[in-house]
């Protein structure tokens, strides 16, 4: 009988994040919903997956905080006997000429973007299962330069690198690590402190028309995850309409 795999997937309470866990637990793979704040939310993305005969567990645990991401991987051992599958998707963005961050500003962003899955990558090193899957979020605004996107943008960047180094570093164990770097996503952390004429701006620069929708990320998760991107390796695969 084939073991069920298993994933971590962080930020999973709400918009892309959501969307992906349970397009996973749709292929049949057991999830860890992580949340930072939301439970309410991550329990209803829960309820949702064990509705359709999924499994899934919802987990607290901050993701910039040092302990954050081996508290998701102690939960998975627990509750599913190991990981197979990680999604650093969680984020946060905060946008300001770069002369108007301050240093609480830069600080989080720095600890939640680019420290959550450093650590997560770090954690999957050494705890994830052989043959394993490890999927990161950049953006597509690292190709962009936009005027207030700095702090984002580099943090973004920075998981692209560690991205292509781990998946030289993990290849022996057949472990893929790839990246991927959405467009404007129709989402609360795209439209949140954004006009209807700014969105409407954003999206005619899209040449498919259309804000991309959180099923459709889910569906590349879902592919780098799955057996047929076993040969998809240290890329940075970028979702945005042909945006950039």
């Amino acid at each position: 009988m084939q073991k069920t795999r298993t994933a971590i997937v962080t930020g999973a309470s709400r918009g892309i994040g959501a969307a992906i866990a349970e397009r996973l637990a749709q292929d049949g793979i057991a999830v860890i919903v992580n949340y930072a704040r939301g439970k309410d939310a991550a329990d209803e993305v829960v309820s949702v997956i064990e509705a359709a005969g999924g499994k899934a567990l919802a987990v607290q645990a901050d993701i910039g905080e040092p302990g954050g991401m081996a508290a998701l991987f102690d939960a998975a051992e627990k509750v599913f006997g190991g990981i197979d599958i990680l999604v650093n998707n969680a984020a946060m963005m905060k946008l300001s000429p770069i002369a108007g961050v301050d240093d609480a500003e830069f600080e989080r962003q720095l600890a939640v973007n680019l420290g959550g899955p450093f650590r997560g990558m770090r954690e999957a090193a050494s705890r994830l299962n052989d043959g394993g899957r490890i999927i990161n979020f950049s953006s597509s605004v690292v190709g962009f330069y936009q005027p207030t996107y700095g702090v984002y943008a580099a943090t973004k960047a920075g998981v692209e690198a560690m991205t292509h180094i781990l998946a030289k570093e993990l290849g022996s164990r057949r472990i893929t690590v790839n990246a991927v770097a959405p467009g404007p996503v129709d989402t609360e952390l795209f439209t949140e402190g954004k006009s209807a004429a700014q969105i409407e701006a954003i999206t005619k620069l899209i040449p498919l028309g259309r804000l991309g929708q959180p099923d459709d990320i889910a569906g590349l998760v879902a592919f780098l995850a799955g057996p047929d991107s076993h040969w998809v390796n240290g890329q940075t695969i970028r979702a945005n309409g042909g945006t950039i």
